[in-house]
């Protein structure tokens, strides 16, 4: 801990539920950077709820600062979109629930197409319309063999796409960079490269216009070659920058209450297994989220929350439902907020440090926050 107070809490505080905070005006923030970037249309991704922050929420805010689009994994995610008066055009990329070509007509979703084999079971699928066809993207696997067709299989999906004319309407490219995170346009190139021969192909076979769109959120504000029609942003909006070459505002806050306190002397063991032994007589307090609400079980040395402007390190094994930290010379009565990341700085710890202390990425401590904290919108 880098400093301690003296001074104890004299009133008590009120519980509060632990509480993961969307910061919509840093949403909105983070959009307008995007646009300092690129003159290409941009995508808001809300996938995985809005990257854990709500996908609602997180798309009236893109939306409200310029983002044109929305991107979601399922088609069905579409539905609460829509639902909530949301009117501009969305697409769906992975859909492993499958697709249902009349719910897709009528919540007005794109489909992206990553197989031959895809593309003719939608085609067949279509055939049931009685009217309206289902728009598709046409999705090139640009190097990371991770969904895709293969440059080689272009030319009989274009062949397939052609043969279901009047169910299919061919109205986008997409592709995605296997390494933009390196911030490097000559990593870059040769992606780029295999999405001009796809959109090449496509537009020589008879479809167009078209959408092309091959950048997130490091090819967005790192490399304008990625940029094409359209850029689509999903981590960004939150605040991550995977290649980290650019700052963004933090758009979650996650705090909760501290339910138990105590004062215990030096070599006194702290959780399951005593793996923390205190070094000397201090101050103990529990706070109530643990692996269960997302947080990490595994910690390096160093993990901390923020109570009262000072930084508290986590002391012993994170618990299901509970941590504890080691507060020393400060006294906190039950209630008092502790906060476990924000985007405030200074003693408050931000999600790219949680994601170093936990040896991960910044998208599992957003995406990973449970279902029983609650959700409010800031």
């Amino acid at each position: 801990m880098t400093t301690a107070l003296t001074t104890p809490h004299l009133a008590l505080s009120r519980m509060h539920a632990p509480t993961l905070h969307t910061l919509r005006d840093a949403v909105a923030a983070n959009v307008e950077r995007m646009r300092t970037a690129t003159e290409s249309r941009i995508m808001a991704v809300v996938k995985a709820d809005g990257y854990g922050l709500g996908a609602v929420a997180v798309a009236l805010a893109a939306i409200d600062a310029g983002a044109e689009w929305l991107g979601v994994t399922d088609a069905g995610d579409a539905a609460e979109l829509r639902d909530a008066g949301i009117e501009v055009p969305i697409l769906a990329w992975l859909n492993p629930a499958g697709v249902d070509v009349t719910q897709v007509v009528a919540d007005r979703v794109d489909i992206a197409v990553g197989s031959v084999d895809e593309l003719r079971q939608l085609i067949t699928d279509a055939s049931s319309l009685p009217d309206g066809r289902v728009r598709v993207h046409l999705h090139m696997d640009t190097g990371m063999s991770r969904g895709g067709v293969p440059l080689e299989d272009w030319a009989e999906l274009l062949r397939v796409a052609r043969s279901g004319r009047g169910r299919v309407e061919v109205v986008g490219v997409m592709g995605h960079l296997p390494d933009a995170d390196a911030a490097d346009p000559a990593i870059n190139a040769p992606a780029v490269l295999r999405m001009r021969q796809a959109r090449d192909a496509v537009l020589r076979a008879g479809f167009g216009p078209l959408i092309v769109h091959l950048a997130a959120t490091s090819g967005t504000l790192t490399d304008p070659a990625t940029h094409f029609d359209m850029v689509r942003v999903g981590a960004g909006l939150v605040g991550i920058d995977p290649s980290e070459s650019v700052a963004l505002q933090g758009a979650a806050r996650l705090t909760a209450s501290v339910v138990h306190s105590s004062v215990v002397p030096a070599g006194t063991p702290v959780g399951y297994g005593g793996a923390y032994v205190t070094e000397r007589a201090t101050r103990l307090s529990v706070i109530g989220v643990g692996y269960a609400d997302g947080i990490p079980r595994e910690l390096a040395v160093g993990a901390a929350v923020a109570i009262d402007g000072i930084r508290c390190p986590i002391v012993g094994r994170v618990s299901m439902d509970q941590i504890v930290v080691d507060t020393g010379d400060l006294t906190l009565p039950r209630g008092t907020t502790a906060v476990v990341f924000g985007p405030e700085g200074g003693a408050v710890p931000t999600v790219q440090e949680w994601a170093r202390w936990a040896g991960s990425i910044p998208h599992t401590i957003v995406t990973g926050i449970g279902r029983r904290v609650e959700r409010a919108i800031a």
